[in-house]
């Protein structure tokens, strides 16, 4: 996913220092703070976590980080075994470019970080990207979906969900095929994440003979829509598309059903947040659908027992990004351990942990199987759909 904001740049680097200042007590987790005795022996290595832990998209980060920190958790003793502590460092880039950048040149500066689970958003993990291939830091996102971040060449950057191409085209082709839609209106917030899927899904349907009776872009955290929502009532469509994230979903859908539209309203995984309930209204959410590269992991009664002893063991509900932000933890210290092994038990470089990273290829984890293509795609990563319904988030199924 992906967020934009601007923020002047020397103000975030003025507060990431202040942060750091006080040894960033509120956002590292000492995952190795109980080595004991032994901790003298083992050798520190650091894996962070960055994703937006503050500001109206911390959903998203603060999931993602539960999930890594939980998966490092349950494999700490085994590093012990091979002689290291790993520690998880999380890190708050507020879904913003800008301070993507200041938390990666800051990662970068610490010898001890050898690999990132993230960056959550797909416009922090672009511009972070840039700082970690100049220095081989790995990176895994769990949730960074825009095509445009494994299309730049960047060796560093991998990541364990679908790409943006695959899930605007894979929407429009069940709107078409399962829900029968036969003209839309889409509509984006403007923003890379939004508009990258609105763009795919007018292509599809383009492709696939469904009329496209109007593309517009709102300007997100605007409250009033009514200019572009009197233009969609106008030209009567079947279906609205809205690539965006929840916060705006919520008030356009709002807005849309106080004008009377009835028919289907359709987004990606920036719908995914109970927040678009409580905007839109339970009964103005019925007949919503979104798109998800993350499925339904209480599905199976395997999932239902994860998420039973996460929760115990966190106290933390299973959100968003929970699920992924384990697994890409797992794939990262997969990579690690392969590469502490390769290197005969010694501490190994941030180049060598990368080069075990991109090679994995069928590493099975707990909720996706992972197999890195050149790009640092993975080649195994699915769609899923899901519904509103009276105010609930209700699992479809895989896009076909």
């Amino acid at each position: 996913m992906k967020k934009q904001k601007s923020f002047a740049f020397l103000a975030t680097v003025l507060a990431l220092g202040t942060a750091l200042a006080g040894c960033g007590q509120q956002q590292s987790s000492d995952s190795g703070s109980n080595s004991g005795s032994n901790s003298g022996s083992l050798q520190k290595l650091v894996i962070a976590s960055v994703g937006p832990l503050s500001g109206q998209y911390s959903d998203y980060g603060s999931t993602a980080k539960a999930g890594a920190e939980y998966a490092l958790k349950q494999r700490q003793e085994d590093f012990k075994k091979l002689g290291f502590d790993v520690q998880l460092l999380a890190q708050d880039d507020q879904a913003d470019p800008k301070q993507g950048v200041a938390v990666a040149q800051m990662l970068i500066s610490n010898p001890d970080v050898i690999g990132v689970v993230g960056h959550v958003t797909t416009g922090a993990s672009i511009t972070a990207s840039a700082q970690y291939e100049q220095e081989k830091l790995v990176m895994v996102s769990p949730s960074s979906t825009g095509a445009n971040l494994t299309e730049e060449g960047k060796q560093v950057v991998h990541r364990i969900c679908a790409r943006d191409d695959m899930q605007g085209s894979k929407a429009a082709i069940y709107a078409k095929n399962q829900l029968g839609v036969k003209s839309a209106y889409i509509v984006h917030d403007k923003q890379a994440y939004g508009q990258g899927l609105a763009d795919e899904v007018k292509k599809q349907f383009e492709k696939d003979g469904v009329q496209v009776v109007g593309y517009e872009g709102i300007t997100a955290g605007e409250k009033d829509y009514s200019a572009v929502i009197n233009q969609i009532i106008a030209a009567k469509p079947e279906m609205i598309y809205f690539g965006g994230y929840y916060s705006d979903a919520g008030v356009l859908i709002k807005q849309l059903r106080e004008k009377g539209f009835k028919g289907i309203v359709m987004g990606g995984d920036g719908y995914d947040s109970a927040d678009l309930v409580k905007i839109a209204g339970a009964d103005n959410a019925n007949n919503v659908v979104f798109t998800s590269v993350v499925g339904d992991i209480g599905a199976t009664e395997e999932g239902k027992k994860w998420i039973s002893e996460f929760e115990q063991a966190t106290g933390n509900k299973v959100g968003i990004f929970t699920s992924f932000g384990y697994d890409s933890m797992n794939v990262l210290l997969h990579g690690l351990e392969e590469a502490i092994k390769a290197n005969n038990g010694q501490k190994p470089t941030r180049e060598q942990v990368l080069e075990h990273v991109h090679k994995i290829k069928d590493f099975q984890s707990q909720f996706v199987k992972v197999g890195f293509d050149d790009k640092g795609d993975n080649e195994y990563a699915s769609v899923y759909v899901y519904k509103y319904e009276n105010g609930q988030k209700v699992y479809v199924g895989e896009a076909q």
